[in-house]
């Protein structure tokens, strides 16, 4: 028997860490930042956390300075900063909230409420591809396409990871990559590779992406405001940091794709898990199969292609974000079933067939948000970051630095939404930064790869979402990507050190 096989599945890792977090309400003590935030008319800023409750402050710099925030006026009313912003040397004891068996049980219930755009998203995004599938058009093209590509496989998986790499990198492409899943699992299989070659390209190109964020809206320039520092300050190091790293994870996949293509019993994912099936395995092609489409498959597979095309689009050029993403979604699955004449039964059976094949996705990222509000309900969110910045604060600036980025790897274990962690964070790692001297620019590049990195591991992002989306196991996860986050680490530690000491 296999011992990796007798690890718990994805829902119970979240509730053990969940439990683990409210352990973590009765050891560390409670303590809060002072938050500032504009009031709800825009006229006036409101400092929340302190003895008098919610107190109101001019909308002026000058109360900003007062305050040791190095964050520009604009970006508050601009609402380029939306969420409130920790104050620095505001942190205080306050009364503890540990979270009984009663907070336990109740996370996951509201960990689902607070995500249920995202879950609406994935079920929508099931019963969509339920329905495509049906069709068979997803079958003959990639038939055709695994044709057409015949020897010339690894050029895919470069191709994908670079575009996967970039939207993470460019405007922040997460939750959305989901939905890519159903068409690059088949695709992959057909040539020959196992279930971790698509699960690296599509989680793991988006996560390379969030490791350097050259423009990232979500973390790169949320992150620089709330720092003070212009986003551009660093953009070369990220330009450079996006190139070398996806360059050396596209080399470590393609190496790996090719050695399981030669030797499939090599594969991490047989030898770990066993022969596992996913939902999107396709039937093996025949040696005859055709390399052209009939005119009904070029058009439903145009619909498919459009539907991506207009989500991309409307997130970068409409500010789209989850309901609109889900409305487009449902909108295709109606055009296809009249594309299709289904009879309503049938097309309404399809969708929700297709929605319950995800459902325990769609669990798994709700049940994760349950961990962060552990800790925002037990009052020790704010303790960790106060404790850790107390632990760094009085070192060398290259050592800091380094520091700085395994303190962004621990906090992501607990905080996975990169910007509650920028507006969280930055302005008191930022005063701190400044007084051991190490640029505004280099404690924003150590955020984003600390959570980049980690990102690759934490149980409260997109990682067990996406092994659930593929079957695989952690397990198997771990064995496959622990060599390439140690030369991440080795890297980012570099460039750190390197920009530290440039810019001294």
């Amino acid at each position: 028997m296999n011992p990796f096989q007798s690890l718990p599945g994805p829902i119970t890792v979240l509730l053990i860490v969940i439990v683990l977090a409210a352990a973590a309400t009765w050891i560390i003590p409670a303590g809060e930042y002072d938050k500032l935030s504009m009031s709800e008319d825009g006229a006036r800023f409101m400092v929340t956390g302190g003895a008098s409750g919610a107190a109101p402050l001019p909308l002026t710099d000058r109360t900003l300075d007062s305050l040791g925030i190095r964050i520009p006026l604009e970006k508050f009313t601009g609402k380029a900063i939306r969420k409130p912003v920790g104050i620095p040397g505001s942190y205080h004891p306050v009364d503890g909230n540990p979270q009984g068996l009663l907070g336990i049980l109740q996370a996951p219930i509201k960990g689902i409420y607070d995500t249920i755009d995202i879950i609406l998203f994935i079920l929508v995004i099931g019963g969509f591809m339920q329905v495509f599938n049906a069709s068979g058009a997803m079958v003959r093209g990639i038939a055709a396409l695994s044709v057409r590509m015949r020897g010339r496989e690894s050029w895919l998986v470069v191709l994908l990871t670079f575009l996967f790499s970039f939207a993470g990198s460019s405007y922040g492409m997460a939750e959305e990559a989901l939905v890519f899943y159903p068409i690059l699992v088949p695709l992959f299989l057909a040539a020959g590779y196992d279930l971790l070659v698509p699960l690296m390209v599509i989680f793991g190109g988006t996560q390379l992406g969030t490791l350097s964020s050259i423009s990232n809206p979500f973390s790169t320039i949320i992150a620089s405001n709330a720092a003070g520092v212009n986003w551009m300050e660093g953009l070369n190091e990220r330009i450079l940091m996006f190139v070398v790293s996806t360059g050396i994870a596209i080399w470590y996949t393609v190496r790996y794709a090719q050695r399981v293509k030669k030797d499939p019993a090599s594969s991490i994912v047989l030898r770990t898990d066993g022969a596992v099936h996913t939902h999107y395995e396709m039937p093996a092609l025949s040696a005859d199969v055709s390399a052209q489409l009939d005119w009904r498959t070029r058009g439903l597979l145009l619909v498919f292609l459009f539907t991506f095309l207009g989500m991309i689009g409307g997130v970068i050029f409409l500010e789209w974000w989850l309901l609109e993403m889900t409305m487009l979604f449902l909108a295709s699955t109606m055009l296809l079933g009249l594309l299709l004449r289904l009879p309503e039964k049938k097309l309404v059976g399809q969708f929700i067939k297709g929605a319950e094949e995800l459902l325990s996705v769609a669990f798994i990222v709700g049940i994760a948000r349950g961990v962060t509000l552990v800790l925002n309900e037990g009052r020790i969110s704010d303790s960790m970051l106060y404790y850790a910045a107390q632990w760094i604060g009085h070192m060398p600036p290259a050592l800091f630095v380094v520091l700085l980025l395994c303190l962004f790897l621990f906090l992501t274990l607990f905080i996975a939404s990169s910007s509650g962690m920028a507006v969280l964070t930055m302005p008191i790692i930022g005063a701190l930064a400044v007084v051991v001297q190490v640029p505004g620019q280099e404690t924003v590049n150590a955020y984003l790869y600390g959570m980049g990195i980690m990102g690759f591991l934490t149980p409260t992002g997109l990682l067990l979402p996406s092994l659930a989306m593929v079957n695989v196991s952690l397990a198997a996860w771990w064995r496959f990507i622990r060599p390439l986050l140690l030369l991440l680490f080795i890297l980012c530690a570099a460039f750190l050190i390197a920009g530290t000491l440039f810019h001294a």
